[in-house]
């Protein structure tokens, strides 16, 4: 869908920043292009925030916060509702958005806007919940614990899921008392904009407020002296620059950050359900754009020829890239030229590498996708653990396929990578199951499964996968300080 073609009502109507309730132009009058990725051609051009944007955006945050924080749980939790079936009310219409604007299908990111609403909900119905403890001192005295909101949260989220970490994220800290700060992804900042105008006048005047921006609006966001805690989901070199930024003031940090996840497979695994599994696990719907797809596939020697064989059929048959507005496409565009130029490199080394070419590699023939950002599918085998392919973060649609045979030999190489975020295993033993979730070192593991998240279970990694857990009880007490109060009794 080229831009002429879009509908009306699917864009925001404001070409603006909002904060304070309001819209305002950029201070500095800056615009750029926000292009789409299917065509690389200009959607239209969205605003620019720069350091006095963010001041402003967090001045009001601050100025609204008090009369949010002293609000009773329920009445916080009220607005939350409200947005979350707004969200449900417009999950199509944004779907089209996003994928304009970042290239990923419209089929799947249908379920981006649900999955929003369900945390939205999910963290509205946890405001009462956030409570302290008594703890005994012995006679004469009373010591209790609170549990009370740091401030203005500042929220920067990643291009591959815009509407669902924009939505998602406001609802933990707003649920406990904060205000919010988001700055949108560079790359695909529309469907932010169109949340503000969805959602934004169902809060007071300052407890939202959404930027858009690059790397200077996000510097002003971690150094500014109001924004009591930093928050990120993206790659590895932006968390550690947001935690350098961020040392200075001390300001606390949650990162969700890349991942180089290892799904295994023992000699028993159920062979049909794992080829979907890692076909799955890619994500290569996403063209492989996911911190959590399960990119390096490690099978046992009994079953690695008849499982590579069958996935790189299942690939070429299910992920065709195709343009992400028409809804029977099942593999959208990279996000960038930048990224498909990264692709591109990798593969280039994992050839130079030794690895086998399976299946894809390079940019697809079909003439109606010459000018996107797109790459076919990639699966690689005889992948070896020295390969750059083996231990760095492509985030592009590339599958590295290992094959094993002694297990103790097995786990340092799938542990040996700086990651940690997520672990697939595969087998039909429950011992060998357990035995192998306590080996592998991530924050988040499946068991005969992939990719699926759920509300209420903690999500986040370890090592350089990030720090702290988002989606559960916890997100909501990583926004609250706890407070000690001691009374001697007369």
């Amino acid at each position: 869908m080229h831009a002429d073609q879009i509908p009306a009502g699917i864009l925001p109507a404001q070409n603006a920043l909002y904060y304070g309730g309001a819209w305002h132009a950029p201070a500095d009058g800056e615009f750029a292009d926000t292009l789409n990725p299917a065509y690389n051609e200009a959607i239209r051009q969205a605003p620019v925030g720069r350091t006095a944007d963010v001041d402003a955006a967090v001045q009001a945050a601050q100025a609204a916060f008090p009369a949010w924080a002293a609000l009773p749980p329920a009445e916080r939790a009220r607005p939350l509702y409200q947005a979350a079936e707004v969200l449900r009310k417009h999950a199509d219409e944004l779907a089209l958005l996003d994928a304009l604007n970042n290239g990923n299908p419209v089929s799947i990111l249908a379920k981006d806007a649900h999955f929003a609403a369900d945390g939205i909900a999910y963290f509205a119905g946890l405001a009462r919940e956030i409570k302290g403890e008594t703890i005994p001192m012995g006679p004469g005295n009373l010591n209790y614990t609170v549990r009370e909101p740091l401030g203005v949260i500042a929220r920067i989220v990643a291009y591959n899921h815009p509407l669902m970490f924009a939505a998602l994220r406001i609802a933990a800290p707003l649920a406990a008392g904060n205000t919010v700060v988001v700055k949108a992804p560079d790359q695909a900042p529309l469907s932010t904009l169109r949340l503000a105008e969805l959602i934004g006048h169902l809060f007071p005047p300052g407890v939202v407020n959404f930027l858009c921006g690059g790397a200077e609006c996000g510097q002003a966001l971690t150094t500014h002296p109001l924004v009591r805690k930093i928050t990120l989901i993206g790659g590895v070199p932006t968390g550690k620059a947001v935690m350098r930024s961020a040392a200075d003031s001390l300001k606390p940090v949650l990162l969700e950050l890349g991942g180089k996840n290892a799904l295994v497979a023992y000699p028993d695994a159920d062979v049909d359900k794992l080829v979907e599994g890692i076909v799955g696990g890619m994500n290569f719907a996403w063209s492989g754009q996911s911190c959590g797809s399960t990119s390096r596939a490690f099978l046992h020697e009994s079953l690695h020829d008849e499982v590579l064989g069958r996935v790189a059929e299942l690939v070429q048959q299910r992920h065709k890239p195709g343009i992400p507005t028409d809804p029977a496409t099942t593999m959208g565009s990279l996000v960038s030229a930048a990224q498909l130029e990264k692709v591109q490199r990798y593969v280039a080394w994992a050839l130079e590498d030794g690895a086998q070419l399976v299946t894809g590699g390079k940019q697809p023939d079909d003439p109606a996708l010459k000018n996107g950002f797109f790459h076919e599918p990639t699966v690689f085998a005889g992948v070896t653990p020295d390969m750059r392919i083996a231990r760095e973060e492509v985030f592009g649609p590339v599958l590295s396929v290992f094959k094993w045979s002694d297990e103790e030999a097995l786990w340092p190489i799938v542990n040996a990578v700086d990651f940690g975020l997520t672990g697939s295993i595969w087998t039909r033993d429950l011992a060998t199951a357990h035995r192998a979730a306590q080996r592998m070192h991530t924050g988040y593991i499946w068991i005969n499964n992939t990719s699926q998240h759920f509300l209420g279970a903690p999500f986040g990694g370890v090592k350089q996968s990030g720090i702290g857990r988002e989606e559960c009880f916890e997100e909501l007490l990583e926004f609250t300080a706890q407070k000690n109060v001691n009374v001697k009794l007369a």
